[in-house]
This record gives C-alpha cells, sequence and structure tokens, in this order.
C-alpha cells in the first residue's frame, strides 16, 4: 500500500509500515530526522491535493488545540486566535484528505477538535500498546476499525507531560509511541489488502491505474467532465 503519514519528522510511523512492505511516505515542514529520501517538505495539503494514497495517517499540530493548553488559547486568552486558526485548518485537512482518500486517520491528544470534526472515534493510552505511561489520544477513524490493544503493562506516568523545559520539549510531546505506531501496521484492513494485492499479483501502482480507469468508465457515464490521469501523478511503467 502507499500510504501517507502527515505531519510527522520523526518517522516513526513511516518505519513501522515501511518494516511491513508498503511504501510509506511522510511530510511535515521539517526535514525528516533520519534523513530519508520517502519524506516530503512542505505544506501536507500540497502533498495530499497531487498525489494518491491508500491511506493517510496525519498528526497535526496540537500546542493550540489541547485543552492542557487552555490558559493560553481558551475563549477570551490572549491565544484564542490562534487556537481558532488551527481549529480551521485542521478541519480542512480533514475534509481533505477524506476527499482524496478512502481510508483516513486523524490522531491528535484530548482537546477542541470534536467541535469541528465531530466525536472522536476512540481515545487510547500508551499503556494499552507496551509504555507504561499515560497520555489519552483521540483518534477520529475514516473507513477504518478501531485501534486493538497489543499489550496492556502496568504503569500510569504521565512522563511526557512532566518533561522539563527544553528547545526539544514540543519535539519529544509530539512523537508517536512505537508500540502504537506498529499497532497502525496490524488493522486487519490494512493486512487485508495486502492479500488482495499478493493474490492478484498486481503492484499497488497497477490497482491504482485500475481504479482510475473504472472511475473514468462511471464518470463518462454520467456525463461528468473527463479526468486528466496526470492529476493522479500514477506511474505507468
Amino acid at each position: 500500500m502507499k500510504i501517507l503519514v502527515g505531519c510527522e519528522f520523526s518517522g516513526v510511523v513511516r518505519r513501522a509500515f515501511e518494516e511491513r512492505g508498503h511504501e510509506a511516505w511522510s511530510c511535515d515542514l521539517l526535514e525528516a530526522e533520519d534523513n530519508t529520501s520517502h519524506h516530503f517538505v512542505g505544506d501536507v495539503l500540497d502533498v495530499i491535493n497531487k498525489n494518491e494514497f491508500d491511506l493517510i495517517i496525519l498528526h497535526p499540530p496540537c500546542t493550540a488545540l489541547a485543552v492542557s493548553g487552555n490558559r493560553w488559547y481558551g475563549k477570551g486568552m490572549p491565544r484564542n486566535k490562534e487556537r481558532r486558526k488551527a481549529q480551521a485548518w485542521t478541519q480542512l485537512l480533514w475534509q481533505a484528505a477524506k476527499s482524496r482518500c478512502e481510508r483516513v486517520a486523524l490522531e491528535n491528544p484530548v482537546g477542541v477538535l470534536n467541535d469541528i470534526i465531530g466525536d472522536a472515534t476512540q481515545y487510547i493510552q500508551p499503556w494499552q500498546y507496551g509504555h507504561g505511561e499515560t497520555k489519552k489520544t483521540g483518534l477520529w477513524l475514516h473507513n477504518l476499525p478501531p485501534l486493538t490493544p497489543t499489550n496492556e503493562v502496568e504503569g500510569r506516568e504521565q512522563k511526557v507531560w512532566k518533561c522539563p523545559p527544553s528547545s526539544d520539549r514540543w519535539k519529544i510531546r509530539s512523537r508517536t509511541y512505537e508500540g502504537i505506531a506498529e499497532a497502525m501496521t496490524g488493522s486487519k484492513v490494512i493486512e487485508r489488502r495486502m492479500r488482495c494485492l499478493e493474490k492478484s499479483g498486481l503492484t499497488e501502482e497497477r490497482l491504482l491505474v485500475l481504479k482510475f480507469l473504472r472511475q473514468r468508465r462511471w464518470r463518462k457515464k454520467a456525463g461528468i467532465v473527463r479526468m486528466d490521469i496526470a492529476s493522479h501523478a500514477l506511474p505507468l511503467s
């Protein structure tokens, strides 16, 4: 599968999917920490609108969205305008991803997104995936099943919240736990997709071409203007 991990510079989720044999890409305004060639530097919206993916996983910046920042970003607070801007951008990102991709997941800690894109599909904790810590995180899922706990362990320490002030504190707090990244790769929907590819003997690129051709036939029958295959950025060789 061709997968995009949006708003990720650490490569934690991208590498987890790469190890399972997927063509995974990350995207962020920052360079990738591991200097991979499978990383877009730039606006994730541009990447989504110019490419085709089978799965998009989004980690939009949470500083202005999380309830932990209410004393700065809450209603009537000095930086509330930044929160409203972050809400609008994240809503646009969510809608764009769903319009371009069949399967989308968006991750964010407890915050104010419920008012913008609806209630989270589920909330997860690191201790459910092998990390003895707490960090309640919401998942908004589009055509994906809830994430199943894989390794419930003891320990309920708020290590991330207790990180001392530093120039890298925001990076540490935004990093996805490796156990959660591994659980994402084990989704039954993703496993079924991989089995389908293996049985068909077709590459992911060829399946995208077939999908495009089916859409074009449907649009022609419905009298809709033709689609330009170049806009789908599909390799035909």
